[in-house]
C-alpha cells in the first residue's frame, strides 16, 4: 500500500500559503509572499530528501498550475534544476474541474470523486503519494485520514492570516514525532507518521 505524504513550510501559527515568492499566491489579499526565504539556506535539503525515493504528486489545480508555470521552463544549470527533473518525470495527480485543460506532461485528473480516487492509488501498486502546497486538496485528505505522514517545517514567523495547513475539517487522530531537528536559524522540522485513534484522559 503507498503512502500519503504531506510535507509543508508553516509558519508558526499554521499559515501555508505563498511560502516561495510574492507572486506564488496573493489570493484573499495575502501580502507576505515569499515568507521562507530568510530562513531558507539552512532549510534547504530538506524536502530535497522527501524526493529520494520514487514518488508522484498529488495536487491541488491552482498548485499544478503554479508549478506548470515554473519547473517545465527551469534552465539546464539552475540550482534545482535536479527537482525540475523529477517533477517534469513523474506523474501529477490533480484535483480539477477542468481535466481537458491540463497540460503539464503525465498530469491526470483524480476525477469527481476525489477522496475516492486517493483511496484507490492508495491501495494501487506504485510510490508514494507527496502532496506539495494545494492547501484545500489537504485539508479534504486530513478530514477523511488519509495523510501517513506529515513532514512540517515550522518558520518562526508569525503571518496573522493566511490559508493553514488545518482547518476545523481535521479529523482528530494521533500521530509520532518520528524525528526532529533545528536548523542554525531557528527552522524546526518534524516528521510525523500516523500512529492510531486520538487517545484522552484526564488528571483526576
Amino acid at each position: 500500500m503507498r503512502k500519503l505524504i504531506v510535507p509543508a513550510f508553516i509558519s508558526l501559527d499554521g499559515v501555508m500559503q505563498a511560502p516561495g515568492g510574492p507572486d506564488e499566491d496573493s489570493s484573499d489579499g495575502f501580502a507576505h509572499g515569499g515568507w521562507v526565504w530568510p530562513y531558507f539556506d539552512d532549510a534547504d535539503g530538506v524536502m530535497g530528501g522527501v524526493f529520494k525515493r520514487p514518488f508522484e504528486l498529488l495536487l491541488g489545480r491552482r498548485t499544478c498550475d503554479i508549478f506548470a508555470a515554473y519547473w517545465p521552463h527551469v534552465p539546464e544549470d539552475a540550482p534545482h534544476r535536479d527537482i525540475a527533473d523529477l517533477f517534469n518525470g513523474t506523474v501529477k495527480h490533480v484535483a480539477t474541474h477542468h481535466p481537458e485543460t491540463l497540460a503539464w506532461h503525465d498530469s491526470r485528473a483524480l476525477g469527481k470523486d476525489i477522496v475516492g480516487a486517493v483511496r484507490e492509488l492508495k491501495r494501487s501498486d506504485g510510490p508514494d503519494l507527496v502532496t506539495q502546497g494545494s492547501s484545500g486538496l489537504v485539508h479534504q485528505l486530513l478530514a477523511t485520514d488519509l495523510v501517513d505522514e506529515l513532514l512540517l517545517l515550522v518558520f518562526p514567523v508569525l503571518l496573522g492570516r493566511g490559508k493553514r495547513l488545518f482547518d476545523d475539517r481535521t479529523r482528530a487522530s494521533a500521530f509520532r514525532l518520528a524525528e526532529s531537528k533545528t536548523s542554525p536559524k531557528g527552522v524546526l522540522t518534524n516528521r510525523y507518521v500516523r500512529e492510531g485513534e486520538l487517545r484522552t484522559g484526564s488528571f483526576d
